[in-house]
């Protein structure tokens, strides 16, 4: 069980450290996700962004995930709805752009104050608060491998066991600190858990802006 998440992050520094990880820049997925990704990236001395992805509905059903879009416009659609995919393929693209739609409107808010970093070529941590299901972190991956880093490490407190077997497929290598019998929610292994605003997004990638680290 974890305090919070900056807890969560000093925790996650700590280990990092002892492995001896290095990376060029720290992504945080929000909005959950900055705050540990602030802790490492404040340790490191290292440049702090976001990455994004969404969850995407089913036409017919809203509510039910059938996939995540990323900012570029890409549907990462689940393996287990593909018939769903060929079924509705327009219908879903449409509904992907809308998501896309609000995802780079979101994005453009974190932008606010922060430039985009150029990933080409450099060596990305990403992180968030946690893992259930790993899909859109899968997403993310995805996205940041169609950016041309160079390589691309995950460092997560707590991750479920089916998302830790489909991830280390996925990244060049993972890190988490704790990987339970079973889990229901992230929240469920933080004390405290309220909800990570996109204001504090914005905050905290404005501080980081004016640190040593993003001199």
């Amino acid at each position: 069980m974890f305090k919070n998440r900056v807890e969560a992050g000093n925790m996650l520094v700590k280990t990092l450290q002892e492995q001896g990880w290095e990376f060029d820049i720290v992504l945080g997925i929000p909005c959950g996700g900055i705050v540990p990704a602030r802790q490492i990236a404040k340790q490191f001395n290292c440049p702090l962004d976001v990455v994004l992805a969404k969850k995407m509905g089913s036409p017919s059903l809203p509510e039910y995930a059938v996939g995540a879009v990323t900012p570029d416009g890409e549907i990462l659609v689940h393996e287990r709805l593909q018939n769903l995919w060929e079924e509705q393929r327009e219908p879903i693209k449409r509904m992907a752009q809308v998501v896309q739609k609000e995802l780079n409107r979101q994005l453009d808010l974190f932008r606010s104050h922060k430039k985009a970093i150029l990933l080409k070529g450099l060596r990305v941590l990403l992180v968030d608060d946690g893992i259930a299901t790993g899909f859109t972190i899968k997403a993310a991956i995805r996205y940041l491998k169609r950016q041309g880093v160079r390589e691309i490490r995950v460092a997560v407190p707590v991750c479920s066991r089916n998302a830790y077997r489909t991830l280390i497929n996925e990244a060049d290598a993972i890190l988490v600190l704790h990987i339970p019998q079973q889990m229901y929610a992230v929240s469920q292994f933080y004390e405290e858990f309220s909800s990570v605003e996109d204001c504090e997004v914005i905050k905290i990638l404005g501080c980081e802006d004016e640190s040593p680290a993003a001199t």
